[in-house]
C-alpha cells in the first residue's frame, strides 16, 4: 500500500519529460492522475521536440520548466536542431536539480546525466567500466543467436540491475539508471508514474526530502518485447498471432508495422483508423510491434509463415522509420534483406509528427526538412515505395477535440490532441493496397496492363522517345516477354510495326498526333471530372483544345489484347509565352485528366506502367512532398499501381516520381560509352601534326611546309582559331592537346534497349573505364580483356598485388558478369506481380558500378551523408579551379558568382556541386554527434585565405525537394557569412549584404538570402519551352521569365518567400556564372534542361548589369580531375565529339525515328545557348547545316526516318540565321531554305498520303 505524503502545504516537486515526440503524451496524462494523491505537491510537464519549430513558445516553456525543474527525463533527443535548442539549458541546470536522467540521446545530452553519484561526463571506472565491456560484447556465439543488437541490449537491460543489486556506492545509483531506462523503454502510464516515483523516492532534496523514501516504485510492468496489435483483442496487445481476428474469406493478408510506444500509450486513432480501412475492404490484418526500433523480430516472428506467423501478400510500415532503425541509425541493407525474403510489396506510410495535420494540409511545401529526411528518404533506401501521409494530430488549443484514441476520454487535455487517422488519405492508402494485393493474386493471362509513352515536348517527332532509350524496340521486347510470361497480349511483328501501329494508324483520319484508340465525350468527361472547375479555370470549358476534335477527347494508343500502349498528353503550356510566366503551374488540361480516368475507371487497369524517363505525371502541380488531396499527381494516379521503367543514372527525377506520384521504380542502363576518337578532317590534323612531330630539326623547310597544312586544316575546321601562331611549337602543342582532348573525350554510343546486354567489345570498353573512374590501379587491358571474356583462370591469376587492385578486379568481375546479364524484363515482370522490387543506389556506371545489375528499384543516396567528406574536399579543389580560371581572364578574383544546384548532379557525387558552392562561400558542412550533416560553419579566415565569395545559387525545383537540409545548410552558410565580425574586403558576402539592407531598410538575415528557387510545388525556368516554341520577340523575355520563376529565396528554417528584387540586385553584381557537368552520358547540348538553368541565368545576370556580356563556365568533372572550359568551348566541344561525329550520329541512327529526334536535339539545344548566352559560335551552325542538311543523302535518310523531327532541325538552322547567330554565305542560305521546302513538303506530304 502507497504510503501518502499529503499535507497542508505539501512540497512542490517540478519533474520534467523532454523527448523527439508526443507518442507518450498520451500515458503521461494518465500516469499524472495516478500519481495525484501520492504526490500532491507533483508538476508534471512533457515537451515534444518536434513541436518546437513551428512554435517558438513551446520551445520556450521547455526552456522554463527545465529551469525550474526538480527531476528531469531527457530521451530520444538525437536531431543536432533539438539538441542545440535545450542542450546549453541541460548542462546549466544539471547541478542544480535533483536529479537528471538522459538516455537514448546524442552524446552531447547524455553527458548531463547526475543521479546521485552516477555522473554520465565522468570517467567510468568500476562498475561503468564493466557495464562498458558488457554492452560491447559482440562475440560470435551473440551474433549467430538470431537476435537482432536490439534485442540483445534489452536482454543486457533487464540483467543490469540484479547484477548490480548488491554492489554498494555509485553502482546503486547506476542501477536506478537502468531501472529507470526500462520504465521509460515501457512507457506505459503505469511505468512512467513508477518512473516518476523512483527519482523522486531516491533522488528528492531540499524540502522535496520528505518524500525521500515514501514513494516505493513497482517493479517496471513488463510487455511483450514484440507481438501483435488490434484494438478489438482483450488488453489491445498479445504475444501471438492467433488472438488477432481473423475471416476465411478474406482478400488477402496485410502486415502492418507499428511502434510500441503508441501502443503502451493508448494513443492508437491513427493505427486504429488503417486497421479498421483494410478491414472494410475484406482484408486479414496483422499489425505487429517490437520494443525497438528494428522490426526484423517481428517480421520474421509473424509475417513470415511458419508455426508462429502468417504468409502475407502485402506489407505496410506506419512507424515512419527505415524498417531496421530509427532517426539516430538505419542498416537499410539488413532491412533490403529482410524484405527480398518476403517478396512482397512494401509500402511505408507516415504521420506528420513534426507539424499539425491542418499546417499540412495548408502547406504548399507539404512535409518539413525533417520530415522529408527521416520518413520518407530514409525508408527509400530499404525499398519502400508509395510513401504517404496517413495521420498525425490536429490542432487543439482549446481542448474541444474529441479523442479518438484508446483511452475515451471525451476530449483531449488542453493544448494536445491525440493522434488520429486522416480520413481521405487513410482511404487512399487502403485502396493502394488494395490494389497491389489484386495485382499479386490476379492470374497473369487476366492482368491488364497500360504501357504508358511520352510525347514532351508535344509534337509528332517526339511521341515515343525518352532519355537513353530506344522506346519502341524496348517495348517490344518488354511485350514479347510479357507473352512468354503469360500475358494476353498480341505483339507486332517487329519494333517497327510496333511504332507505325500506335504513331500513326488513323492518326490521320483524326488530325491527332497518333493513333486514337478511345473517344471520351464532353458530356462524359464533365460527368466524370471531381475536379472539373479547376481545369475549366486553366483551360475553358470541356473537352478543351488539347488531344480533342471539340466534341470528344482523343485516348491515343493502341491495345495489343490486354496491354494498351497509350500515350500521355503533354502539360499543355509548352508554347504559350504567358502561362509559361505562372509561377505555380496549372491544373493539368483536360486530356491529361481524362486520360488517367480512363486508365482507372473505363480500361480498367490492374497496373500502369510508365515507360522511360520521363512523363508529365510527377511534375504536376502540388505539394513538395507529402501529397495531400489537392495535389494533381495524386488525384491523377490514385490507387493505381504505378511502375516506371526509369534511367539508372537519374536519382533525383526518379525520386520525385516515387514520392509524387507513388511510382515504383524499375532501372534501366545507360547506353555504353565509349572514346569520341577522330574522323574526317581530325583524323588528316592529326596526321600532319605527327608527321610534324616526326621531322628532324634540320628539315626547316619541310616543316614550314607541314606547318602552313597543320594551319590550313586547323582553320577549315574551326580550331583554335584565335590562338597566336608565333611560337610555332607553343601552337602545336596547344593544337595537340586539343586533338588529344577530342580524340579521347567519352561519348554514349546508341540508345540502350531494355533487356538487352552489352557485347563483349562494349563490356570490355565500358570495363576499361570504369577501371580508369577508380582511384585504384588500372588492371592490365589483358585482365580487362580476360575479364570481359570470362577466362577465370586469367583473372585468378592477375589478382595479385595491392589489396586496392585485386578489389577494383573484383569490382570488374561482378560488373561484367552483371553487363553480360541484362534483369531489367525481370524487373518488370516482378513488379507487375505484385512482388518486392529491391532497392539499388544509382548514378553513373564509370563512377557507380555497384547500380549493376538495373531491372531494380533506384534511389538516392543517405540525405544525412551530403556532401561526404570526400565531396567536400573534392569541391574545394574543383571551386579553386573555378577561381584560377576566371582570374586567368579578367585578372582579378570575382566577388560574386553564380552558381547552379541540380538535384541529379549532387545525389551521384554526393554532393559534390554543393560543396563547391560552401567552399566559395569559405564554409564547411556541421555535423552532428552521430556525424551526419545538420548546418554549416564557417571557416576561418586564416585558413581560408582567400576573400569569402558572395555565391548565389539556383536550385532545381528537385533539388528543393529532395535535399531540403542542404538546402537551409546553403542559405545557413551565407547568413553566417554575411553576420561575421570580419572586414568587407575580406567578405564579399557581408559587403553585398550590408549594403542592400541599408539601400532597402531590411534586416541582415533577408539581404543575406543567396539561396533561390521555384515556388513550392513548381519545377523549371521554362525559358527552355519559351525558346522551344520560338514564341519570344527580345532578350527581357528571357530574363523575365527565368527572374519570375526562380525568384524564391529559401531561408536558414527552410522557408521560401518570393524575393524578385533582392535577386535582380544580387544579379547586378554577379562576375561570372557556372554549372558542373557531372554525367558522360549527357553534355550541354543534350538535353535543354542546362539552357534553361544556366543559359537562364545568364541572360537574367546580363540584362540586371544594363547588356554586359557575362562570362559563363562549365566545369566538367566527366573525366580525370576535372576540367573548366568557357560555355563556348563546350559547345564547340560537344559539337566535334557528338553532333558532327559519325561514330555518336551513326549509333543514334541506328535506332532510326527516336535516333533522329535526338540529333535534332542537339542542334535546338544549341541554339537555345545562342538565345541565352551568345556564346555560340557561326561555324557550328554551319557544320550543322552541311551535315545534316545539305547533304542531299543524309537528309532524306533523315526525313524518311522521322519527317518531323528532321524538318525541325532546318527549322531551327534557319531560325538561328533569322536571329542573327550566324550568317551563312548566298549559296548556303538558298540551298538551305530549298531543303526546307523540299523537307516541309515531305512531311506534308506523308500525312495526306496518310489521311488517304
Amino acid at each position: 500500500m502507497q504510503k501518502h505524503t499529503s499535507g497542508a502545504n505539501p512540497a512542490p516537486v517540478n519533474v520534467v519529460l523532454i523527448t523527439l515526440d508526443n507518442h507518450m503524451t498520451a500515458a503521461v496524462d494518465d500516469a499524472r492522475k495516478m500519481l495525484a494523491a501520492d504526490i500532491p505537491g507533483l508538476n508534471l510537464s512533457v515537451h515534444a521536440a518536434t513541436d518546437w519549430n513551428d512554435s517558438p513558445e513551446r520551445l520556450q516553456a521547455c526552456k522554463d520548466d527545465i529551469a525550474k525543474g526538480n527531476i528531469i527525463v531527457a530521451s530520444m533527443l538525437f536531431i543536432e536542431e533539438h539538441v542545440k535548442a535545450i542542450g546549453p539549458d541541460l548542462a546549466a541546470r544539471r547541478d542544480s536539480c535533483d536529479a537528471m536522467m538522459c538516455c537514448m540521446s546524442a552524446g552531447e545530452i547524455m553527458k548531463n546525466t547526475s543521479m546521485g553519484r552516477f555522473k554520465m561526463d565522468g570517467e567510468q571506472k568500476g562498475p561503468l567500466a564493466i557495464l562498458k565491456k558488457l554492452r560491447g560484447d559482440r562475440s560470435k556465439s551473440q551474433k549467430d543467436s538470431g537476435q537482432t543488437a536490439g534485442e540483445r541490449q534489452l536482454a543486457m537491460l533487464r540483467r543490469l540491475p540484479k547484477l548490480l543489486r548488491f554492489i554498494p556506492g555509485t553502482a546503486q545509483d547506476v542501477r536506478n539508471y537502468f531501472i529507470a531506462m526500462q520504465y521509460r523503454i515501457a512507457a506505459s502510464d503505469t511505468n512512467i508514474a513508477n518512473l516518476v516515483r523512483l527519482l523522486i523516492d531516491k533522488y528528492a532534496d531540499g524540502e522535496r526530502r520528505v518524500y525521500r523514501g515514501k514513494l516505493p516504485a513497482a517493479a517496471p510492468v513488463e510487455y511483450p518485447d514484440q507481438g501483435v496489435y488490434h484494438p478489438d483483442i482483450k488488453g489491445r496487445v498479445s504475444a501471438t498471432i492467433a488472438a488477432l481476428p481473423s475471416r476465411r474469406d478474406a482478400k488477402g493478408t496485410i502486415g502492418l508495422l507499428l511502434l510500441r510506444s503508441y501502443i503502451l500509450s493508448g494513443d492508437t486513432g491513427h493505427y486504429d483508423g488503417v486497421i479498421r480501412a483494410l478491414e472494410r475492404r475484406g482484408f486479414n490484418v496483422v499489425p505487429v510491434f517490437c520494443s525497438g526500433l528494428d522490426m526484423r523480430g517481428p517480421v520474421r516472428q509473424f509475417l513470415s509463415g511458419g508455426k508462429t506467423g502468417v504468409t502475407i501478400d502485402a506489407m505496410l510500415s506506419l512507424t515512419g522509420f527505415s524498417l531496421v532503425g530509427g532517426p539516430a541509425y538505419s542498416d537499410a541493407a539488413a532491412a533490403a534483406g529482410v524484405l527480398a525474403d518476403l517478396d512482397v510489396p512494401y509500402v511505408a506510410a507516415h504521420v506528420t509528427e513534426f507539424q499539425t495535420i491542418e499546417r499540412w494540409e495548408a502547406s504548399d511545401q507539404g512535409l518539413m526538412p525533417i520530415e522529408t529526411t527521416i520518413m520518407v528518404a530514409i525508408p527509400e533506401l530499404d525499398g519502400a515505395t508509395g510513401t504517404m501521409v496517413f495521420g498525425g494530430r490536429t490542432e487543439n488549443d482549446h481542448g474541444d477535440q474529441a479523442c479518438s484514441c484508446a483511452r475515451k476520454l471525451g476530449t483531449c487535455p488542453k493544448g494536445r490532441s491525440c493522434m488520429s487517422a486522416h480520413p481521405e488519405r487513410v482511404e487512399v492508402l487502403a485502396g493502394r493496397m488494395e490494389k497491389l494485393v489484386s495485382l499479386r493474386k490476379t492470374p497473369r493471362a487476366e492482368r491488364k496492363v497500360a504501357l504508358t509513352i511520352f510525347n514532351f515536348p508535344p509534337n509528332a517527332g517526339n511521341m515515343g522517345t525518352a532519355a537513353f532509350l530506344s522506346v519502341f524496340e524496348s517495348l517490344h521486347a518488354t511485350m514479347l516477354r510479357m507473352r512468354d510470361e503469360g500475358y494476353t497480349i498480341e505483339v507486332p511483328a517487329d519494333p517497327e510495326t510496333l511504332r507505325d501501329m500506335v504513331l500513326n494508324g488513323n492518326a490521320a483520319s483524326y488530325g491527332a498526333l497518333a493513333n486514337v484508340h478511345a473517344l471520351i465525350s464532353a458530356d462524359d468527361h464533365v460527368r466524370n471530372e471531381k475536379y472539373l472547375d479547376e481545369i475549366e479555370a486553366a483551360w475553358g470549358p470541356a473537352p478543351g483544345r488539347i488531344f480533342s476534335n471539340g466534341q470528344s477527347i482523343f485516348v491515343l494508343g493502341r491495345q495489343f489484347g490486354n496491354i494498351l500502349v497509350a500515350v500521355q498528353p503533354g502539360f499543355g503550356y509548352e508554347g504559350d509565352p504567358m502561362r509559361l510566366l505562372f509561377e505555380k503551374g496549372f491544373a493539368p488540361t483536360h486530356a491529361f485528366a481524362a486520360f488517367y480516368t480512363y486508365l482507372k475507371r473505363t480500361y480498367r487497369a490492374d497496373a500502369v506502367l510508365h515507360f522511360g524517363t520521363h512523363g508529365a505525371l510527377e511534375f504536376m502541380p502540388g505539394k513538395q512532398s507529402g501529397m495531400s488531396s489537392k495535389c494533381w499527381p495524386d488525384r491523377l494516379i490514385g490507387d493505381l499501381p504505378n511502375f516506371y521503367l526509369y534511367a539508372a543514372n537519374n536519382p533525383s527525377e526518379g525520386t520525385i516520381a516515387k514520392r509524387r506520384s507513388a511510382a515504383t521504380l524499375v532501372s534501366y542502363l545507360t547506353p555504353p560509352v565509349t572514346n569520341a576518337g577522330l574522323y574526317k578532317g581530325l583524323s588528316e590534323l592529326k596526321s600532319s601534326l605527327d608527321r610534324l612531330r616526326n621531322l628532324d630539326a634540320g628539315q626547316e623547310a619541310e616543316y614550314a611546309d607541314t606547318f602552313e597544312l597543320v594551319l590550313a586544316q586547323a582553320e577549315a575546321l574551326d580550331l583554335l582559331r584565335d590562338a597566336s601562331t608565333e611560337d610555332r611549337a607553343a601552337y602545336v602543342n596547344a593544337l595537340n592537346a586539343a586533338m588529344i582532348e577530342l580524340e579521347y573525350a567519352l561519348i554514349p554510343h546508341g540508345l540502350h534497349v531494355a533487356g538487352q546486354a552489352m557485347s563483349a567489345a562494349e563490356r570490355k570498353e565500358m570495363l576499361q573505364l570504369i577501371a580508369e573512374a577508380d582511384d585504384a590501379q588500372t588492371p592490365d587491358k589483358a585482365v580487362i580483356e580476360a575479364i570481359a571474356a570470362f577466362d577465370e583462370t586469367a583473372v585468378k591469376a592477375a589478382r595479385t598485388g595491392s589489396e586496392e587492385k585485386i578489389a577494383l578486379i573484383d569490382r570488374l568481375v561482378r560488373a561484367n558478369a552483371n553487363l553480360a546479364d541484362n534483369r531489367e524484363l525481370d524487373g518488370i515482370i516482378t513488379a507487375l506481380d505484385g512482388r518486392f522490387v529491391a532497392p539499388s543506389p544509382s548514378g553513373d556506371l564509370l563512377r557507380r558500378p555497384d547500380m549493376l545489375p538495373t531491372g531494380r528499384n533506384i534511389h538516392g543516396f543517405d540525405p544525412f551523408g551530403i556532401p561526404s567528406a570526400y565531396a567536400v574536399r573534392d569541391g574545394a579543389r574543383q571551386a579553386a579551379k573555378v577561381l584560377e580560371r576566371y582570374i586567368e581572364a579578367d585578372g582579378k578574383l570575382p566577388e560574386t558568382i553564380a552558381i547552379v544546384l541540380w538535384g541529379t548532379d549532387n545525389l551521384k557525387s554526393e554532393g559534390g556541386p554543393m560543396a563547391q558552392a560552401m567552399a566559395l562561400m569559405g564554409a564547411r558542412p556541421r555535423l552532428d554527434a552521430y556525424n551526419r550533416v545538420c548546418g554549416a560553419e564557417l571557416i576561418p579566415l586564416e585558413e581560408l585565405k582567400r576573400p569569402r565569395i558572395d555565391a548565389v545559387m539556383t536550385l532545381s525545383g528537385i533539388f528543393r525537394d529532395l535535399l531540403p537540409l542542404q538546402a537551409s545548410m546553403l542559405a545557413e552558410a551565407s547568413y553566417l557569412a554575411a553576420t561575421a565580425d570580419e572586414p568587407e574586403n575580406m567578405n564579399f558576402v557581408r559587403k553585398h549584404a550590408l549594403a542592400y539592407a541599408a539601400d532597402h531598410d531590411c534586416d541582415i538575415e533577408q539581404a543575406a538570402y543567396r539561396v533561390f528557387s521555384n515556388a513550392e510545388g513548381a519545377y523549371g525556368a521554362n525559358v527552355n519551352f519559351l525558346v522551344g516554341s520560338s514564341a519570344w520577340t527580345d532578350d527581357q523575355e528571357i530574363a523575365d521569365m527565368y527572374t519570375s520563376r526562380k525568384g524564391f529565396a529559401i531561408d536558414r528554417k527552410g522557408k521560401s518567400s518570393a524575393q524578385v528584387e533582392l535577386l535582380n540586385d544580387v544579379f547586378a553584381k554577379v562576375d561570372m556564372a557556372y554549372q558542373n557537368l557531372d554525367s558522360v552520358e549527357l553534355g550541354v547540348t543534350t538535353i535543354d534542361h542546362y539552357f534553361d538553368t544556366l543559359g537562364g541565368i545568364s541572360k537574367a545576370v546580363s540584362l540586371a548589369k544594363g547588356g554586359q556580356q557575362l562570362p559563363v563556365f562549365i566545369s566538367d568533372q566527366t573525366q580525370g580531375e576535372g576540367r573548366v572550359r568557357t560555355l563556348g568551348e563546350q559547345v564547340a566541344l560537344e559539337t566535334r565529339t557528338r553532333s558532327l561525329n559519325p561514330k555518336w550520329f551513326e549509333g543514334m541512327l541506328a535506332h532510326g525515328y527516336e535516333g533522329v529526334r535526338q540529333i535534332e536535339a542537339q542542334i535546338s539545344n544549341t541554339m537555345g545557348w545562342s538565345a541565352t548566352t551568345g556564346d555560340v559560335q557561326p561555324w557550328v551552325y554551319q557544320k550543322l547545316s552541311e551535315t545534316f542538311i545539305l547533304d542531299e543523302t543524309m537528309r532524306r535518310r533523315l526525313s524518311e526516318l522521322n519527317p518531323a523531327s528532321s524538318l525541325r532541325m532546318v527549322n531551327r538552322l534557319i531560325e538561328a540565321k533569322d536571329r542573327n547567330y550566324w550568317t551563312p554565305d548566298d549559296e548556303t542560305w538558298a540551298a538551305l531554305c530549298a531543303a526546307g521546302e523540299e523537307m516541309e513538303d515531305r512531311a506534308e506530304g506523308l500525312s495526306v498520303e496518310a489521311a488517304e
